[in-house]
């Protein structure tokens, strides 16, 4: 079983907030988290909001472009975005910020993550008022996930998009197999040997595979083929409950579907995309985010391949995916006007966070721009947009999520499983015993 680090939080949380204590702990020596809170004023008479993320990819430069156009239009406001590493890295640093209550004003986390950092603990709750106030209502974002946001009855966070697995399609290749409709998308199938079928036509002109995919990411495939199915995976303190037909029957396609040589036995996330840019595969399924790069690959030909959501195998068109989120980090004390200036901001990204979707891939979850006419006539984004409401956000327990370890955990089994290293069974079987040693360790909230 790989090793991996202690996922945040894995401290009591007694530990955690003796600071020194924590961060010794974690392993982080010399990290300083005094001082990180914003104060009003300053030496440039401006109300400062400190803002921590995790994008450091393309999304990340949108990010950037956004917030240089709210600190045009917010001139009394300073805003100091830092971008920490994706994953652990970052919820590192959060909850140790946090458990002093010197993190930043804001943070951009993964809604599934909410729960793992404790949020009655290291994070400050929204009230309603403050919601209305900066023009925000809870009809603004999709029931779903609206309700993830909240623990114990209390908003902890505000959902900025949704970014889900989605699958993209080389207009040419597929419509030189007849499997684009009379508007040019992709045609709609209903079941795995209807989709199999578009691969297998697919396949015969590219030589290679009909699609190509991430075989070290195969936990994505797994979760939105085992909900199409309307799988359920519910965990309690020492159990958990999954059912075994419908995950088995989820990995058997996957198996099936590298039996036929229809996707790759072994790709990695460059290589996945780069089998769909270079022709050896004519779909591809992997995370809205990509977006940008394969336009940039097409260079002066960027609408060559279009998207559409994950295919409808089992009754629906479920996806796996999660959502970028604001949360407050626990503050000792606000500096006047910061919590406010703080939520403007946030209000603002959310607001505007039409750029965010036609810049970095992924659909707002903000609905009056989802559901907009300028959103509606984006393309490809809103031949997907539906995602907002398919997503399916991962299990519901501390070592589950996005950067979390049961995706990890997992990883190398469906791709073994992609590999046909491993059938179907054994993978079931191994799946099991890392949920239950998973299962086994401390909770790192209690």
């Amino acid at each position: 079983m790989p090793n991996h680090p202690s996922p945040p939080g894995s401290l009591s949380r007694r530990a955690l907030l003796t600071g020194s204590a924590g961060a010794a702990g974690l392993g982080i020596t010399g990290m300083s988290l005094a001082g990180c809170g914003s104060v009003a004023g300053g030496l440039s008479g401006k109300t400062e909001v400190k803002q921590w993320n995790l994008l450091a990819g393309a999304d990340g430069a949108v990010m950037t472009e956004m917030h240089d156009q709210f600190s045009s239009e917010h001139p009394d406001i300073a805003l100091e975005a830092t971008t920490f590493g994706w994953g652990t890295p970052f919820y590192t640093r959060l909850v140790m910020g946090a458990s002093g209550g010197n993190a930043s004003d804001i943070a951009t986390i993964h809604l599934s993550r909410l729960k793992s950092v404790s949020p009655a603990t290291l994070l400050d709750p929204i009230t309603m008022d403050e919601l209305q106030s900066h023009g925000l209502d809870p009809a603004d974002f999709p029931e779903k996930i609206w309700e993830k946001c909240f623990v114990d009855d209390q908003l902890y966070a505000l959902p900025i998009d949704t970014h889900a697995l989605v699958n993209y399609y080389n207009k040419d290749l597929c419509g030189q197999v007849g499997a684009l409709d009379a508007d040019g998308g992709l045609i709609e199938t209903t079941s795995v040997e209807e989709y199999f079928d578009i691969l297998r036509a697919v396949k015969e002109i590219t030589g290679q595979y009909g699609t190509s995919l991430d075989t070290l990411g195969g936990w994505r495939q797994f979760w939105a083929w085992y909900r199409q199915a309307d799988g359920e995976m519910t965990f309690s303190d020492d159990d958990y409950e999954m059912d075994d037909d419908k995950a088995l029957q989820a990995i058997e396609v996957m198996y099936k579907m590298s039996e036929e040589g229809l996707c790759p036995p072994f790709a990695d996330g460059g290589q996945c995309a780069s089998n769909f840019e270079n022709g050896a595969a004519g779909l591809v399924q992997v995370g809205n985010w990509e977006i940008n790069r394969f336009k940039l690959f097409g260079g002066d030909d960027p609408d060559w391949f279009s998207m559409t959501e994950m295919p409808n195998f089992f009754g629906n068109r479920r996806t796996q995916g999660d959502c970028h989120s604001y949360v407050l980090p626990y503050h000792n004390s606000w500096g006047e006007g910061v919590r406010e200036a703080t939520l403007t901001y946030a209000a603002w990204m959310l607001q505007h966070s039409f750029r965010w979707g036609e810049g970095g891939g992924h659909t707002p979850a903000y609905l009056p721009v989802t559901e907009g006419a300028e959103y509606q006539a984006l393309q490809p984004n809103a031949e997907y947009a539906g995602v907002v409401q398919n997503v399916q956000f991962d299990p519901d327990v501390w070592f589950s999520g996005s950067a979390a370890r049961l995706f990890d955990e997992t990883g190398s089994i469906f791709n073994q499983v992609y590999g046909l290293q491993m059938t179907p069974e054994d993978a079931l079987a191994e799946i099991k015993t890392r949920i239950e040693t998973l299962l086994s360790l401390p909770n790192p909230v209690d």
